[in-house]
């Protein structure tokens, strides 16, 4: 196990510090250009369109645009928000948390390029819903099905197994911190209940999001709030403290600046999943009246995920002050002792209640990601995803049982080479979202309360299946 955690190591210090640091900011800057500042100027209208579809109830398998996405911020928020923060302030200092939150002010303009063109080249499927993703748009738009069939079987191995993995290793951490629960007793637990709702389908995936996701997210909202007021007077500190160390890190921090950008960069990409492709499968679920609306929506996800929560956290371990830069403790170890130190010995009883939510959310949302991959393969695919759902399953005991470091390692390695390949085609097809931009912004300006989509707009029309001059997605 020693040798293959070097060998990943290798690897991801070659991808993350020479390549792909270059191609997430790179291609989050030049759409940022070319949407004309989408994530600043659009802000308005994210937050109108993430209203529609709350408590509106859907026919069929048809996704709301709430719930689609519900189900994208199920896997978004999850562990990376709570251990993700607290690793990256333990390894890269404070100033790791200025760099989260400017890869995801940039990643919010890949967000919606990604969506958007998820949106456009979605296809139908005879219940009534649809299905679609990069898998989808790489292969429609770019004719690429071998690059398509690439990105279907890495989504699916990166979210359904290794990112489960990670998941399932943080319950398991905080409820053996928090109640001295045995790791094998958790593992056992959480395969039953993931079994029960991922053969339960779409339908209760959506469901199960829906519930859960405001429900944690408001009550972790609310303790760092109560942090926040309880430490007010060190805030402005605190705030000084994460730009200095941006650009000065402290002498803890091995390699300096660049150990500081590089862990801010990975935590904050592992947490929000701009440019990352994941997104957009739960993105293109959704019955709309034009692509624009769910890239709109799911591009205010990232700030909802990085600038709200991931935030946070941060503020947590900061003020509290149980964090030592390149100390031992870290993860959601370092979380629960935060908590504890202002709220007594309970409080991380009570994180873990609340890690269990995030991370079981995630594990839900990201096992959809790899179901709609699968669906992507022609054959017989539900012998497939049941033999895709028996992995889950045994990843997340896998995962319950392994060593803390080794699990985020393989997350980041795979993490690289899934997005590597969905910004090498997002690149390519960019275009096509800006197109849709312009023709939402221009329907908008005219006077059109809800903007429809005519695909006869595009250059070519080839690959777009869901959409026609009738088409009334959403009305």
């Amino acid at each position: 196990m020693e040798v293959l955690h070097g060998i990943v190591n290798s690897i991801n210090t070659v991808l993350w510090s020479y390549v792909l640091i270059v191609f997430l900011i790179g291609i989050g800057l030049w759409f940022t250009f070319r949407t004309k500042l989408v994530q600043v100027r659009m802000l308005p209208e994210m937050l109108r369109l993430l209203t529609e579809g709350v408590g509106t109830k859907t026919e069929g398998k048809q996704i709301s645009t709430f719930q689609a996405f519900c189900v994208s911020t199920a896997s978004r928020v999850g562990v990376g928000n709570i251990a993700g923060v607290a690793i990256a302030i333990v390894t890269g200092g404070p100033g790791a948390v200025f760099w989260m939150w400017l890869i995801a002010f940039i990643g919010c303009a890949t967000g919606f390029v990604e969506s958007t063109l998820a949106q456009i080249y979605k296809l139908p499927q005879q219940d009534g819903a649809f299905h679609g993703g990069p898998a989808y748009y790489i292969e429609n738009a770019l004719k690429q099905p071998a690059v398509a069939k690439l990105f279907a079987v890495l989504i699916s191995v990166t979210f359904g197994l290794i990112y489960n993995s990670v998941q399932a290793n943080t319950i398991a951490l905080s409820v053996e911190t928090a109640f001295g629960v045995g790791h094998l007793t958790t593992a056992i637990i959480l395969c039953v209940l993931t079994g029960l709702v991922i053969f339960g389908g779409m339908t209760r995936i959506a469901k199960v999001a829906e519930v859960l996701v405001p429900v944690m997210a408001v009550v972790y909202l609310l303790t760092a709030l109560i942090i926040v007021v309880l430490y007010i007077d060190q805030v402005p500190a605190m705030f000084a403290l994460i730009f200095h160390d941006a650009f000065s890190p402290q002498a803890a921090v091995g390699g300096g600046i660049g150990t500081a950008i590089l862990t801010g960069v990975k935590r904050g990409l592992f947490s929000n999943e701009a440019g990352e492709g994941s997104v957009p499968n739960a993105a293109a679920t959704a019955t709309t009246s034009h692509p624009a609306k769910q890239g709109l929506v799911q591009s205010f996800g990232v700030y909802v995920d990085t600038w709200i929560v991931c935030t946070a956290t941060a503020f947590i371990v900061l003020l509290t002050g149980q964090y030592t830069v390149g100390g031992s403790l870290t993860g959601i170890a370092l979380a629960q002792a935060s908590l504890a130190s202002t709220f007594g010995s309970l409080a991380p009883s009570g994180l873990s209640f609340v890690i269990f939510m995030f991370a079981f959310s995630s594990i839900v949302g990201n096992y959809y990601y790899g179901e709609i991959n699968i669906a992507f393969f022609k054959g017989n695919t539900k012998q497939y995803l049941l033999v895709f759902r028996c992995l889950v399953i045994a990843m997340v005991f896998f995962g319950s049982m392994a060593e803390l470091s080794f699990v985020w390692d393989t997350a980041d390695l795979f993490m690289a080479f899934l997005c590597l390949t969905n910004l090498y085609a997002i690149a390519r097809l960019g275009k096509y979202a800006f197109i849709a931009l312009n023709d939402y912004v221009n329907q908008k300006a005219a006077g059109i309360k809800e903007p429809t989509f005519d695909p006869a707009i595009m250059p070519d029309e080839m690959g777009i299946h869901a959409w026609g001059v009738d088409d009334a997605q959403g009305k």
